[in-house]
C-alpha cells in the first residue's frame, strides 16, 4: 500500500495490541511489584533527554513506547492490596471516631494503632505507585510536546517554490540518475551468468507463477460469479450480499494473479535490492488501484439499489472516472516517495516532481467536490420538497464543498513553498475520501446480511440493528482517520491510557472495565427477568386458578423488581459505591419532590393498580366521561381503545383518585333498560305481556333473575313502560336493544297497538281581537305603501281629447 497507509495499519495493530495487553494485565492480577531502582535509572536518563531535546525523533518515540509501559506497571500497581486496605478501614470505621475525652480503652486503643500501622503499611505500595506514575507521565507529556513542536515547525517551514525554473535542471539531473541506477542494477543482474543459471532452475516455478497469474487475471471475475452462485444454491434470499460477494471477488482474484505474476518475476533472480523493494510496493499500488475502482464502482453504480449515493444517472460514470484518476494519482505519489528514497533527491527536486501530482490531484478533488456538492443539493431540494432529507446526501454537500476548498487551497499553499502544508491537506482528504466510501459501502453490506438473516428482503434500512451496525464502523473508523490526518500511534494509545485511568467519584474510581461489567451484568439480568416471565405467563401462572389480569399484574411486577435488582447488582458489580450516592440522592429527592410529583404520582398510583387489580386488561371501564376497553396497564400509565377505535392514554392517578365505571369487572354480566311508550286508550296488560314475552325470548337475556316489565307511569303524550334484562354479555347490549325494539315494532304492529309520538292543539280565546287586529294592520300596510310609492303616468290612448278638438295619432284634424 502507499506510505501513508503502510503507517496507518501497523498503528492499529499497535493500538489494538496494547488495548488487549490492558486488558489482559488487568484480569491477571499480577501481584509483582515494579522494580523501582530500575525505573530510576530510565526516568533520569529521559528526564536529561527531554532536557538536551537533541536526540532524534525515533529515540524519542522509542523512549516514550519504554516509559509508557512503565507507566502502565504503576497504573497496575496502585490497585495493590486493595482488599486489604478495605477491610482494614471497615475495622477502623467499626471501631468508631477517637473520644474527644480521652476515655477511649486501652484495648480499643491499642487496637486502633494496629490497625493504623497495618493500613499505613499496606498504603506504602500504592502511594509509592502513585508518585512513580505521576513522575512518568509528566515524562510522556514531555516527550510529546518535543515531538509536537517539531512536527509543527516541519510543517510550516517556508521552502523553495516548485515553480521557480532554475531548480528544475538539478530535479531532472537527479531524476535521470537516479533512473540510470536503476537500469544499471538490472542490467548487472541478467547479465550475470550465476543469476541466468539460477533464473533458469527456476523456470518451472516461473511458468507456474507466470501462468496462474494469467488465470486468475482473465478467468478470475468469471469464476468469481460461478463460485458464489454455486454458494447460493438458488436461493433467492439475500441478493444484495451475493451481489457484494460477486463484485468482491471479481477484484480479489485478479489482485492475487498480480500477485502470482510478481512472484514469477521475483523467482527469476534478475530483480536486485533496489528493484526487489519496487516490486514489493507494486502489490500495494495494484491493490490501492483495484480497491478504489471497487469502490468507486460500489458508491456510484447505475442500479439505484446498489449505490450507496444517489446522485443523478449521467453523473454517476464521471464520479467513477474522477475517482480512478484519484487512485492512479495517489498511487504515483506513493511511487515519487519511493523513488526519492532510493534516489536521495534534495527537497527542492522532491517538490518540483511531486506539485504536478499535486496539482492534478487538487483538479481531480475540485472537480469530484462539484459533482458531490452539486448532486447533494439537488438531493436535499428534492428531499425538502417530498419529506425529510438524506443525512447522505447533507454529508456528501459538506464533503463536496470541503474537498473543493483543499483542492484550490492545497496547490496553491504548494506552489508558494509551503509544499508540506499543500501535501498535507490534499492526499489526506483523498483517503478521507476513500475511508468514507468503505464505510458506506460495508454499511449497506450489513443491511443486506440483515435482510438475509432475518427474511425481511428491502427492510433492512429501516431496521435498528443495521444502523447501530454502521454506527459501530464509523466509531471503529475514527482511529483510522486520526491516523490519516497526521496523529501519532502514541496519541491513540495515550488516549485510551487516560481512558484506562477512569474518573474518580468520592473514593470510587470508574474505569472500561467498569463500564464493561456494568453491561455485561445488567444485560445478563435483564435476560434472565425476561426468561423468569415468560415461564411464569407461559408455564406456571396458567395452571393457577388466577384471573388473567391478576397473572399480567404478576409478571409485570416480576419484570419491574428484577430490572431493579439487575441496576442495583450490576452497578455494585462495576465497583460504584452507592453510600457515596446518598448525599446526590438526598438533594435529588427534593427536586422529584417538587418538579417530579406528577410523575411520581402516577408510579405510586400503577403500584397500587398492579396491586389491588380495580381494573384489568380487557375490562370496559368508563372514565372521564370516555368508555373503552382497557389494552395495557404500565407503571405510569394506562392504555385503553374507545370503541371509535383509538387509542387513548390516561395517567393512572385519574384512576385512583377519579370515579371509574368497570363495566365488566370480574364477568360479562350487565343489564340493559329499554323504555317504550303506548298511545292512551291501549290494553296495558296485553302491552306488558308482549314486551315481557319479547325480553325472556332473547338468547342473550339470563331468567334468573328474570328479565321484568315496569309500568312507569302516565306521560304527557303515552303510557310509560321500561324493560329491564340481565345479559351474559352486557358488550352486546347495543345490539340486543336494537333487536328488541325491532321485535317490539312488529309485535305492535300485529296486535295493533299504536306507538304516539308528540301532537299539540291550540285553542284560541278570543279570535275575533285577533282578527280585527290583522285587518287594521293591514289596512295601515296599503296606506304605508300607497304613500312611499310615486304617481304611475296615464297610460297613451290610441287618441286624446284636446279642448273641443280631436286630435288623431297621426296628426290630422277630425
Amino acid at each position: 500500500m502507499t506510505r501513508q497507509f503502510s503507517k496507518i495499519l501497523p498503528a492499529l495493530s499497535a493500538l489494538v495490541l496494547s488495548v488487549f495487553l490492558w486488558t489482559g494485565a488487568a484480569l491477571a492480577q499480577q501481584d509483582t511489584p515494579p522494580d523501582y531502582t530500575a525505573w530510576e535509572t530510565v526516568a533520569t536518563r529521559a528526564e536529561a533527554m527531554i532536557d538536551a531535546e537533541r536526540a532524534s525523533d525515533e529515540r524519542l518515540e522509542n523512549l516514550r513506547a519504554q516509559i509508557a509501559q512503565w507507566r502502565e506497571q504503576f497504573l497496575a500497581a496502585q490497585g495493590t492490596n486493595a482488599s486489604r486496605i478495605e477491610t482494614l478501614q471497615a475495622q477502623l470505621d467499626a471501631l468508631g471516631p477517637v473520644p474527644e475525652d480521652g476515655s477511649e480503652a486501652n484495648e480499643i486503643a491499642d487496637q486502633r494503632a494496629l490497625l493504623n500501622k497495618q493500613l499505613s503499611e499496606a498504603r506504602a505500595p500504592v502511594l509509592r505507585a502513585e508518585a512513580a506514575y505521576s513522575r512518568a507521565d509528566s515524562i510522556v507529556g514531555g516527550i510529546d510536546r518535543i515531538i509536537r513542536e517539531r512536527q509543527a515547525d516541519a510543517l510550516l517551514e517556508l521552502g523553495t517554490s516548485p515553480l521557480d525554473p532554475t531548480r528544475w535542471p538539478v530535479a531532472a539531473k537527479e531524476v535521470s540518475a537516479t533512473f540510470s541506477d536503476l537500469w544499471q542494477e538490472m542490467s548487472k543482474q541478467t547479465s550475470d551468468r550465476t543469476t541466468r543459471a539460477a533464473a533458469l532452475k527456476n523456470l518451472p516455478v516461473v511458468l507456474f507463477f507466470a501462468l496462474l497469474g494469467l488465470l486468475l487475471l482473465v478467468r478470475g471475475p468469471r469464476w468469481a460469479r460461478a463460485g458464489v452462485e454455486k454458494l447460493r444454491a438458488g436461493t433467492r434470499r439475500g441478493s444484495g450480499v451475493f451481489r457484494f460477494l460477486v463484485s468482491l471477488g471479481k477484484i480479489v482474484l485478479p489482485f492475487f494473479g498480480v500477485v502470482a505474476l510478481l512472484l514469477a518475476i521475483g523467482a527469476t533472480g534478475f530483480t536486485g535490492p533496489t528493484w526487489a523493494g519496487l516490486l514489493n510496493n507494486l502489490g500495494s499500488w495494484v491493490a490501492m488501484l483495484f480497491g478504489i475502482r471497487w469502490l468507486a464502482e460500489e458508491a456510484f453504480n447505475d442500479d439505484d439499489r446498489i449505490a450507496v449515493l444517489l446522485i443523478p444517472h449521467e453523473e454517476r460514470a464521471v464520479a467513477r472516472r474522477l475517482s480512478n484518476a484519484l487512485a492512479f494519482l495517489y498511487v504515483l505519489k506513493s511511487a515519487v516517495d519511493t523513488f526519492v528514497e532510493i534516489g536521495q533527491w534534495s527537497p527542492a527536486t522532491t517538490a518540483v516532481v511531486q506539485f504536478p501530482v499535486l496539482a492534478l490531484s487538487g483538479l481531480m478533488l475540485v472537480r469530484l467536490g462539484r459533482v458531490r456538492n452539486d448532486a447533494a443539493m439537488v438531493g436535499t431540494r428534492e428531499a425538502r420538497e417530498n419529506g425529510p432529507g438524506d443525512f447522505r446526501l447533507r454529508f456528501a454537500r459538506l464533503l463536496g464543498r470541503a474537498c473543493q476548498i483543499v483542492g484550490v487551497l492545497g496547490p496553491a499553499m504548494a506552489a508558494i513553498g509551503y509544499y508540506k502544508v499543500g501535501e498535507t491537506m490534499v492526499y489526506p482528504t483523498i483517503a478521507t475520501l476513500a475511508l468514507v466510501g468503505l464505510i458506506m459501502v460495508a454499511q449497506r453490506f450489513i443491511n443486506s446480511l440483515y435482510e438475509l438473516v432475518s427474511g425481511r428482503e428491502g427492510q433492512g434500512g429501516e431496521s435498528l440493528w443495521p444502523v447501530l451496525g454502521g454506527f459501530a464502523l464509523a466509531m471503529l473508523a475514527l482511529p483510522a482517520l486520526a491516523l490519516i490526518w497526521g496523529a501519532r500511534t502514541a496519541d491513540l494509545t495515550e488516549i485510551w491510557t487516560r481512558a484506562q485511568e477512569g474518573i474518580s467519584i468520592g473514593e470510587t474510581r470508574i474505569t472500561p472495565m467498569s463500564f464493561v461489567v456494568v453491561i455485561l451484568v445488567f444485560a445478563t439480568g435483564y435476560m434472565l427477568t425476561r426468561l423468569l416471565q415468560g415461564a411464569l405467563r407461559t408455564s406456571v401462572l396458567p395452571k393457577t386458578q388466577i384471573d388473567q389480569g391478576g397473572q399480567n399484574s404478576i409478571v409485570s411486577g416480576v419484570g419491574y423488581v428484577g430490572i431493579f435488582l439487575a441496576v442495583i447488582i450490576a452497578v455494585t458489580a462495576g465497583g460504584l459505591d452507592l453510600s457515596s450516592l446518598a448525599i446526590v440522592a438526598g438533594a435529588l429527592s427534593v427536586g422529584i419532590g417538587f418538579g417530579l410529583q406528577n410523575i411520581v404520582s402516577n408510579f405510586v398510583s400503577g403500584i397500587i393498580l398492579l396491586i389491588e387489580r380495580p381494573i384489568g386488561e380487557g375490562d370496559w371501564i368508563e372514565v372521564n366521561g370516555t368508555h373503552g376497553i382497557v389494552k395495557d396497564i404500565s407503571v405510569r400509565s394506562t392504555r385503553i381503545e374507545t370503541f371509535d377505535r383509538y387509542d387513548m392514554i390516561i395517567p393512572n392517578a385519574d384512576f385512583v383518585s377519579g370515579t371509574v365505571s368497570n363495566y365488566t369487572r370480574g364477568n360479562s354480566l350487565g343489564r340493559i333498560i329499554i323504555d317504550v311508550g303506548v298511545a292512551y286508550g291501549t290494553d296495558t296488560r296485553k302491552a306488558e305481556r308482549i314486551l315481557l314475552n319479547i325480553a325472556r325470548q332473547h338468547d342473550l337475556v339470563l331468567m334468573n333473575p328474570a328479565p321484568a316489565v315496569d309500568f312507569m307511569g302516565f306521560g304527557a303524550d303515552s303510557l310509560d313502560f321500561r324493560i329491564r334484562a340481565i345479559l351474559f354479555d352486557v358488550g352486546q347490549g347495543l345490539d340486543v336493544k336494537t333487536e328488541m325494539r325491532h321485535q317490539i315494532v312488529e309485535e305492535f304492529a300485529r296486535e295493533g297497538i299504536e306507538i304516539p309520538f308528540a301532537q299539540r292543539d291550540l285553542w284560541l280565546r278570543n279570535p275575533e281581537v285577533l282578527a280585527d287586529a290583522v285587518e287594521s294592520r293591514r289596512s295601515a300596510s296599503q296606506e304605508q305603501e300607497a304613500q312611499e310609492s310615486p304617481p304611475r303616468p296615464a297610460p297613451r290612448k290610441s287618441g286624446a281629447v284636446m279642448g273641443d278638438e280631436r286630435v288623431s295619432d297621426d296628426g290630422d284634424e277630425g
